[in-house]
């Protein structure tokens, strides 16, 4: 049988990125599940969506075009929630899909902002809410989380580390609150399979030719729980797609998690 292929992207504008390459990205790929984050709609105003039978939008009630969640699907889960991390903030960052042996979280992270106004909303209620959700989920099973995640974890995973010490996605609380979801029973899956492997990016600035020149940023992941690895084949950066400022990440996982 063969693996079911699971792609996490941040496109960046999903009417954007169906303008440009999302049908040929999805008839190239061919992935069987796809957490999209920044969609930036709600599934009344989205167009129509053709190649998967499940579709789940999660989108912001803050602000109208901002942030948002989606999953597309060719496997029905069980059950799908929409959540956020607070009351106050309700920007469409968080799906969680049931799967028979796992939960599948696809979340759009915080971005801190350059002057890091939102560092501490950030850590002390975002990453906190979520780990704390991740960890009452694997009392249940297995998760296996993925999207943007908005953080550089080791000085591996960007390009100019030294000089990014106190930028958004580097600073030393966002990697610290990464270590700590690790702490939480959690591997990244890339790391696990390409532990040394360098100049490896999701995100790259469009400014001077930042993509062209690979000077870029690891920060969107896939973390899993440690019994869920066995089960995952492969996890590959597919940085030729193009379309957005983040390319795709794929994993492979076995066809009887679902």
């Amino acid at each position: 049988m063969e693996p079911v292929r699971i792609v996490t992207w941040n496109v960046n504008g999903l009417r954007s990125i169906l303008r440009k390459n999302f049908y040929a990205f999805t008839a190239q790929q061919k992935p069987n599940i796809l957490c999209l984050q920044e969609t930036r709609v709600d599934a009344e105003t989205c167009p129509q969506i053709e190649g998967f039978k499940y579709i789940y939008f999660n989108h912001s009630t803050a602000k109208k075009g901002y942030a948002g969640t989606a999953i597309f699907s060719d496997i029905e889960p069980l059950s799908v929630r929409c959540l956020d991390a607070d009351a106050e903030h309700p920007e469409g960052r968080i799906l969680v899909a049931e799967f028979k042996k796992f939960f599948l979280i696809n979340t759009y992270v915080p971005n801190s902002q350059g002057d890091l106004r939102r560092l501490p909303y950030r850590i002390k209620v975002w990453d906190t809410t979520v780990r704390s959700l991740v960890k009452k989920l694997q009392t249940t099973k297995p998760i296996l989380w993925c999207g943007d995640l908005n953080v550089a974890h080791q000085p591996i995973d960007l390009s100019y580390p030294d000089a990014n010490h106190f930028s958004a996605g580097f600073t030393d609380e966002e990697r610290q609150s990464f270590a700590e979801h690790l702490h939480a029973g959690l591997v990244d899956v890339f790391r696990y399979f390409y532990p040394q492997t360098p100049n490896q990016y999701t995100w790259w600035s469009y400014r001077m030719r930042a993509r062209e020149r690979n000077i870029g940023w690891r920060i969107d992941y896939f973390l899993a729980s440690r019994e869920l690895l066995p089960s995952i084949k492969d996890c590959k950066i597919l940085s030729d797609i193009l379309g957005s400022d983040h390319a795709p990440v794929k994993v492979e996982m076995e066809a009887d998690c679902f």
